[in-house]
């Protein structure tokens, strides 16, 4: 069996006050993948690093205090990537690529659009750019599994409030049908949704910090494992960490019937 775990942190030294270093160290995964670290290199301590002794991998951006992904392993990886060779994007630090033997884990922090118009067209460039990305990958006839916080939320059943968010950030027409294509055009597979085809509530992932949206369990499904079909036929369970809170986001966990 083959556990993975995709979380955005919200800063890693937030999430490492409120107890998630401890927390993987009880859940013993074969691999997390993290977003929006908020730290550069010398801010990495060697807990940050190497917790419980496992092997960690990053891409910090430049802009400091801002995104930042990484992957932990078990295992050392056969080949690391840090960075998918767009020049805007790659220097926000959005992307590591982990191999081992014929499987590669993917940590992917897409651009959120919700601060602005800018940045809702910086999101709309990044569409542009990985779905070429995304649709190469498929070709490499490996097993790959791309966690991360993907800012869209797929289907209506995918958030709260679907009819008050159709003109926002994060559930509009043009995401969503970006999101569609994966599925439908190149082949990937929502893992969770494969598992779950139906479930609303219970699947969300990200509560917005105004008013009492945590509280009243408003949210969005907005972190995925996005993988190929080979490996997603093997997922065997998914579960959603809320009973302690690392950050604005849950970390989704799944299981796969998988030797690593």
């Amino acid at each position: 069996m083959t556990k993975i775990i995709s979380a955005n942190l919200n800063g890693i030294r937030s999430a490492a006050k409120k107890g998630f270093f401890e927390w993987m160290g009880q859940e013993q995964p074969d691999f997390v993948c993290v977003q929006e670290l908020k730290a550069q290199a010398p801010d990495m301590t060697e807990d940050f690093l190497r917790p419980h002794g496992y092997h960690g991998h990053f891409h910090y951006a430049e802009k400091k205090g801002y995104s930042g992904a990484g992957v932990y392993s078990k295992h050392k990886p056969d080949a690391v990537q840090t960075g998918f060779g767009n020049e805007e994007f790659d220097a926000e630090g959005r992307y590591v690529r982990c191999d081992f033997g014929n499987l590669s884990i993917i940590s992917v922090y897409c651009p959120s659009g919700s601060s602005s118009p800018e940045r809702q067209e910086a999101k709309f460039r990044f569409m542009d750019v990985f779905f070429p990305h995304l649709a190469a990958l498929i070709t490499e006839g490996r097993e790959l599994v791309i966690c991360g916080d993907w800012n869209i939320a797929h289907q209506e059943i995918d958030l709260k409030n679907w009819k008050s968010n159709q003109k926002n950030s994060g559930f509009l027409p043009e995401e969503r049908q970006w999101m569609g294509r994966l599925f439908e055009e190149l082949g990937w597979v929502d893992v969770y949704r494969r598992l779950y085809p139906d479930t609303t509530g219970e699947a969300y992932t990200w509560w917005s910090n105004r008013g009492q949206a945590w509280a009243n369990n408003v949210g969005w499904r907005i972190d995925y494992h996005v993988a190929t079909s080979g490996i997603a036929a093997k997922a065997q369970s998914a579960a959603i960490h809320k009973s302690s809170r690392f950050s604005d986001h849950a970390p989704l966990t799944i299981i796969y019937d998988h030797s690593v």
